[in-house]
């Protein structure tokens, strides 16, 4: 397996998803030969946030730029660049842009083969 350098992530398709105000760019993935973690980086668009949903897998989040609010079932904190946050497995979560720019952070997550044949992620009402 050979070292992959990309110049910028930026140089990574974004993944658009609730309708185009999220975005995702999977920057170092198992199809880059990465067989344990998946390295994204996450764009919220001003007003815009992530669905309330849950899995059974753990993620860490680095914020980049813009603010927001991570909200958890019984919890909310302010993001701002340099925030970090531990989703624990299982926990209801949703990041929302409160900012003017585009709220930018990696998230990293298992790879996908690590998780296939957990139970799906879940979509929280609301």
């Amino acid at each position: 397996m050979a070292m992959l350098v990309r110049q910028h992530y930026k140089e990574v398709e974004l993944e658009r998803l609730e309708g185009g105000k999220v975005g995702i760019r999977w920057v170092i993935s198992e199809k880059d030969g990465a067989p344990n973690f998946d390295l994204r980086v996450v764009e919220v668009q001003p007003g815009a946030q992530s669905h309330h949903h849950r899995h059974p897998w753990e993620h860490q989040v680095f914020v980049l730029k813009g603010t927001g609010i991570v909200f958890q079932k019984d919890f909310q904190a302010p993001l701002q660049p340099g925030s970090v946050v531990f989703v624990p497995p299982g926990e209801e979560h949703c990041f929302r842009n409160t900012g003017q720019e585009i709220l930018e952070f990696i998230c990293i997550i298992p790879s996908r083969s690590k998780t296939e044949g957990a139970v799906a992620p879940e979509t929280i009402p609301g």
